[in-house]
C-alpha cells in the first residue's frame, strides 16, 4: 500500500485461547480487518479445544499463526491479555499495528475512514494511536450497554515506543508505562471507526463458563468481588440490566450474518424509558447515551 509517496504496511494482531469452548466470533473479527492490513499476527495460545485448527482453517495468506503457552503464574488483573497481545505485537512489521481481539468485529463501512486515518498520520509521528469507538453489545444483537467504555486505541504506531497494558483494553509507552489516552492529546487521533463488541453475546450457559475463566484471570484464588461471586451463584449467567440496555438498530458487519439469522432476542423488553429502574441507573451512574 503506498500512501502520498510514502509506502504503509499495516499489520493486524491478536490473541486466542478456547475461542471455540466459549463461542467467540474470532473468525468474523478477524476476516473484518483482513481488507485493510498486509499481515495478521494470531497468538494462539495452547488448548484442546480446537482453536488453533479453527484459525488454520480461515485459510488467508495474510494470516501468520505464533503458538504460545500462558503463564498461568499471572492470574490477577487480566494481565496475562496484555501479556499474551503484546507476544503478537512483537511479530508485527507494518507502520501501524492493529489489533482487534477475539470477541470485537469491524463494520466494512468504516474501513475506507480507518485506512484513510492511518494515511492521514503515517507522517507525524505524535501520533501514537488511533482511537475507536465501541458499542458493546449484552445478550443479544439488539441491545446495548451505553455505560461500558464508549472509546478505546486499536491501531498503535508500531516502532517500538507502545505496547498493550493492563488487561490489554488499552496501550501505555513503555519508557514511562503513561497511558496513551491519558496522555498529551496529540498522542491520540480519532479513526472514526466503530468496534462491535459481541463478547457478552452468548447462550447464558456458555456465558457463565466464560465468566468463571475471567474471574480466575483476573482473581486466581483469592477474594471475588461480592457482584462477581453473585452472578458465579446462579446455574446460568443472569444478564440483570437487560431491561435498562439500550436498543441497537443500525446495521451490524457483513461478516457477522450468520450469527444474526441464527439469533433471536434474549427476552421481551419494554420500552427502557418507561421503565424506573433506567432511571435510578442514571441517577447512579449517569446518562451515557
Amino acid at each position: 500500500m503506498r500512501v502520498s509517496g510514502l509506502s504503509m504496511k499495516v499489520s493486524g494482531f491478536t490473541f486466542v485461547r478456547n475461542v471455540v469452548k466459549y463461542d467467540y466470533p474470532v473468525v468474523e473479527s478477524i476476516r473484518s480487518v483482513l481488507p485493510v492490513v498486509d499481515e495478521f499476527i494470531v497468538n494462539v495460545g495452547r488448548c484442546d479445544d480446537g482453536t488453533l485448527e479453527l484459525i488454520r482453517s480461515i485459510g488467508d495468506p495474510k494470516i501468520k499463526i505464533v503458538e504460545s503457552v500462558w503463564d498461568e503464574t499471572l492470574r490477577k488483573d487480566g494481565l496475562i491479555y496484555a501479556q499474551q497481545t503484546n507476544i503478537a505485537l512483537a511479530h508485527c512489521i507494518g507502520d501501524w499495528a492493529f489489533y482487534i481481539q477475539a470477541d470485537e468485529v469491524v463494520h466494512e463501512d468504516d474501513l475506507p475512514i480507518i485506512r484513510e486515518a492511518m494515511r492521514r498520520h503515517l507522517g507525524n509521528p505524535e501520533v501514537k494511536g488511533l482511537l475507536f469507538r465501541y458499542l458493546h453489545f449484552i445478550a443479544d444483537y439488539w441491545s446495548t450497554n451505553p455505560w461500558f467504555y464508549h472509546k478505546a486505541v486499536r491501531i498503535i504506531r508500531n516502532n517500538g515506543e507502545v505496547e498493550s497494558c493492563g488487561d490489554a483494553v488499552g496501550f501505555h509507552l513503555k519508557a514511562t508505562e503513561q497511558y496513551l489516552q491519558s496522555g498529551p492529546k496529540e498522542w491520540i487521533a480519532p479513526s472514526d471507526g466503530r468496534v462491535f463488541h459481541y463478547g457478552w453475546v452468548k447462550d447464558p450457559q456458555t456465558m457463565l463458563a466464560k465468566k468463571r475463566e475471567q474471574v480466575m484471570v483476573y482473581h486466581g484464588g483469592g477474594h471475588i468481588p461480592a457482584a462477581e461471586a453473585k452472578q458465579l451463584a446462579h446455574d446460568s449467567f443472569q444478564f440483570e440490566d437487560y431491561a435498562m440496555l439500550k436498543e441497537f438498530s443500525g446495521s451490524h458487519p457483513r461478516v457477522m450474518a450468520d450469527r444474526l439469522q441464527s439469533s433471536r432476542r434474549w427476552a421481551a423488553r419494554r420500552n427502557r424509558w418507561l421503565n424506573l429502574q433506567f432511571y435510578r441507573e442514571v441517577l447512579r451512574r449517569g446518562f451515557r447515551g
